[in-house]
């Protein structure tokens, strides 16, 4: 039974013959841990496919995910933050602007776009956390209020994908305008009768939340999202008391009320195509 036995220890491949895995071949899932191949989990719309865990995505995974073949027209893509205040914590504010430009590749926290889902026109506005926490300043409401004002001149649905720390604290009361101007585009909106449907995901919390984010036709939200006004640590030290068991998530507030229905996002076109048939003629 020799050739059942290992007749030399060790391995002894020589080092130039030796392969290492290429970085990026394989996703982690930050939930359960399990690995997948990263073609996989793009395939799967970035969930998870052992546990549904779904990975936070920018606004370009979105609008790949969304548009048909792709395709779309960035509205306002160059618009960048000022500094109005002259703003210095660690850092000055133009500065910081300056450094998340080069690390995030983004020129602020939101972008909007115009293209063709399911055959029918849209306007989409989306998020991106990776730019200083999805902070909204005044690039932010302005943007959204331009895609707005897009929908509103063309006739097309309005979708808004949330995903947000609050409001920029670097633009202080300039950063809270936008709440008000955003709410009242959205008033112009449905006053024409366009549909506006609002997409929440992990984490809508803060001042976007206190504005655009609940005030679509339907409010929708992916599931296990984080959507909140203040975080938990901040109520549970305010109130003095322990909070329910799956406080802030997405199926907390739809058993509440505060949604219409969570859309695993392997089903969010298929979805916003039948709710746009339905609403929308």
């Amino acid at each position: 039974m020799s050739w059942f036995q290992r007749t030399g220890k060790g391995i002894n491949t020589p080092t130039e013959l030796k392969r290492e895995a290429p970085d990026g071949l394989w996703y982690q899932c930050p939930e359960c841990k399990q690995a997948t191949h990263t073609r996989e989990h793009k395939q799967n719309s970035f969930t998870c496919i052992h546990c549904n865990y779904h990975e936070k995505l920018g606004s370009e995974a979105y609008f790949q995910l969304l548009f048909d073949e792709g395709k779309y027209t960035e509205l306002d893509a160059n618009m960048r933050s000022a500094d109005p205040l002259e703003f210095v914590d660690t850092k000055a504010y133009p500065d910081r602007i300056v450094q998340t430009e080069k690390k995030s590749g983004l020129v602020d926290a939101c972008r909007t776009a115009e293209g063709i889902m399911h055959g029918k026109a849209i306007t989409i506005s989306c998020m991106d956390f990776g730019f200083i926490g999805g902070s909204m300043g005044s690039v932010v409401g302005e943007k959204i209020a331009r895609g707005i004002d897009n929908s509103l001149k063309k006739k097309i649905p309005f979708l808004m994908i949330s995903k947000s720390g609050g409001a920029r604290m670097m633009e202080a009361g300039f950063s809270l305008m936008q709440m008000a101007k955003t709410s009242a585009k959205l008033a112009l909106l449905d006053r024409a009768g366009i549909p506006y449907i609002s997409l929440l995901t992990d984490p809508t919390t803060g001042g976007v939340t206190a504005s655009f984010a609940m005030l679509g036709d339907f409010n929708i939200a992916e599931p296990g999202a984080l959507i909140g006004f203040a975080g938990p640590r901040i109520i549970r030290e305010t109130i003095g008391k322990d909070l329910p068991k799956g406080f802030q998530t997405a199926e907390f507030l739809l058993e509440h009320g505060f949604l219409d229905f969570i859309v695993d996002r392997k089903d969010l076109k298929d979805k916003m195509a039948s709710l746009m048939a339905m609403i929308y003629k």
